[in-house]
């Protein structure tokens, strides 16, 4: 669901600049104290895994793409703050070497899948694993994918009306939510079940070798 660059208005990527320099700020500071010798091995495997899932790119009208994302694994094995940074790493090389993304849209992109995917996973995680442990993985990997995919849907559907010529004409995406949403969510809904159970599979892998940084 990378948003590419030349669809966000100046008036949507800087204000998401300025909320996620000191997400990254916050997330770097917090990951310092995680970050070990043994740790950053299975960090940068986990981090390859999400790299894979996330180009492996399926194209959708209304200017986005469709894929699995990675970051639920992320976050229920290493936190949020170094799910956070390993997703915008990710993002950051997408965008270099394979075109996908962008350096404008990479804070609204790490804003919205890496930051608040995690978030979401590992809330929905807590919320339910005292019910089924591996239940709350599936339904926090898939809240995870769904609320970011709302999110960017909702950013691309606001450019119509954030930013217009003088005839009223948009300058940047052209469609609103009632396009965006539909067009996003409901590829991702299906997209989301495949990616819950792998990452439930590599969690229950992941557990039983005690690969856990988080109380996840």
């Amino acid at each position: 669901m990378h948003i590419p660059d030349g669809l966000l208005s100046p008036q949507t990527f800087l204000p998401a600049f300025a909320l996620a320099v000191p997400a990254w700020w916050w997330a770097i500071r917090r990951a310092r104290r995680q970050l070990d010798d043994s740790l950053l091995p299975r960090l940068a495997v986990f981090t390859a895994v999400a790299f894979v899932l996330s180009t492996l790119m399926l194209p959708l009208p209304g200017g986005t793409s469709g894929h699995a994302l990675g970051v639920a694994l992320l976050a229920l094995c290493f936190g949020v703050p170094l799910a956070f940074l390993a997703y915008t790493l990710v993002l950051v090389l997408q965008a270099l070497a394979l075109g996908a993304g962008g350096l404008t849209a990479l804070p609204v992109n790490a804003l919205c899948m890496g930051l608040v995917g995690a978030l979401v996973a590992t809330g929905a995680y807590r919320l339910f694993a005292g019910l089924h442990a591996p239940g709350a993985v599936v339904l926090a990997t898939w809240l995870s994918v769904m609320v970011s995919a709302t999110l960017v849907a909702l950013v691309l559907g606001m450019q119509p009306l954030i930013a217009q010529d003088a005839t009223g004409g948009p300058l940047f995406f052209p469609f609103g939510p009632a396009v965006t949403l539909p067009a996003i969510l409901l590829p991702h809904a299906v997209l989301a079940v495949g990616e819950a159970a792998l990452t439930l599979l590599v969690w229950r892998h992941a557990r039983r070798r005690h690969w856990f940084t988080h109380p996840a």
